[in-house]
């Protein structure tokens, strides 16, 4: 099988992550009979560097070309870096929002899932770690806050900022249908999260979740408050299953599901449109003070690859085959430096691919 897949390698610690991953989807296509080509693109810093802008249309054009779109991290240091000086719209992440928005990626998938080989690098206490955890955390892409208008003025002799929250039923109808099908090839339970007691967007989003749950009896729904749910992952994460919620609490939440595994250098997402087409990155962001370093985790970024094999390619052989040389490779006690502990072996960025890339 050929499939295309459009490679946007990003900054900062994006080119090495997104390197090795690619090492292993080369690695899968030798065993499996498989050619993936490969079409690199440039986005975010690196863009504006070579063209001006986060984004061009000759990006865009490229990914909706492909079968799906492999992606390393975006931006760089916020108090240094030259592209922070720009106006919004020209800054890095707004290539980030200017690709999901022009690729209708309105779901976005991260798993959190803490592995028993890393346990011991869980920051929450023992006994909360020996039960373990594996939820899927679903957040809305493309609306809400993040996408609301938006303007700085003087009113009244003081400046004031102004942000716009918005959703459309039909904008919390698709992400709840996309949460409960997820969630009925998982253990069926739905954490729906809001802020419902402050928010008329909230209250729309209960509304519209409860109208979706009962095509979906088979599923548990609860409804949670946002705070409650930051404060429910750190006392007991093994309560949830898939985790649905809004862009802004999304952001949030994920970030910190994902650094209870130990390091958000372990945690795959994607992005995905009403059709199997994705976009697949790591969590994580740039880490622009260890960048060419050989120090980064690619661990993430070669499960969402898998994640590609998975949701866009439906190769769930060669995917359950990354995820089990990842599985192998902890089990073998290596280790990148964010999660390293006593008695493993210390491996760096390139390392760890191959290792990986040679388990499969």
């Amino acid at each position: 099988m050929i499939k295309k897949i459009a490679v946007i390698k990003g900054d900062g610690i994006g080119p090495e992550i997104v390197t090795e991953a690619m090492k292993v989807l080369d690695k899968v296509a030798e065993k499996y009979g498989h050619r993936f080509d490969y079409t690199q693109l440039l986005m975010g810093g690196a863009s504006i560097d070579a063209n001006g802008v986060p984004l061009t249309d000759e990006t865009i054009a490229a990914c909706k070309a492909s079968d799906a779109v492999l992606m390393g991290s975006i931006g760089g240091d916020t108090n240094t870096s030259p592209w922070y000086k720009l106006p919004a719209n020209l800054r890095p992440e707004a290539g980030l929002l200017g690709i999901r928005k022009a690729l209708g990626l309105f779901a976005n998938l991260r798993p959190c899932l803490l592995y028993k080989q890393l346990a011991g690098a869980c920051p929450l206490k023992e006994s909360i770690a020996a039960k373990g955890f594996d939820m899927l955390i679903m957040r809305e892409l493309t609306g809400g806050l993040y996408f609301g208008e938006r303007k700085t003025e003087e009113i009244n002799g003081v400046m004031t900022a102004i942000d716009t929250l918005t959703y459309t039923e039909a904008e919390i109808r698709r992400i709840a249908v996309k949460a409960f099908e997820v969630a009925m090839k998982r253990r069926k339970k739905v954490t729906s999260v809001d802020k419902a007691n402050v928010l008329d967007s909230s209250r729309l989003w209960r509304k519209v979740v409860n109208e979706v749950a009962k095509e979906y009896p088979e599923v548990t729904l609860e409804h949670m408050l946002v705070d409650n749910s930051a404060m429910q992952l750190v006392k007991d994460p093994a309560q949830f299953d898939v985790m649905v919620t809004e862009n802004m609490f999304g952001d949030i939440l994920s970030d910190e599901a994902s650094m209870i595994t130990g390091s958000i250098g372990m945690l795959p997402s994607a992005s995905m449109n009403e059709t199997k087409f994705g976009l697949y990155e790591p969590s994580g962001g740039s880490a622009p003070d260890i960048a060419g370093q050989d120090k980064a985790n690619p661990i993430a970024t070669i499960l969402s690859a898998a994640m590609m094999l998975r949701y866009s390619f439906d190769m769930t052989d060669e995917a359950d085959a990354v995820e089990t040389a990842v599985e192998a490779v902890l089990d073998q006690g290596y280790r990148t430096g964010d999660i390293m502990s006593e008695g493993c072996t210390k491996v760096g960025c390139a390392e760890m691919g191959s290792l990986i890339a040679a388990n499969i």
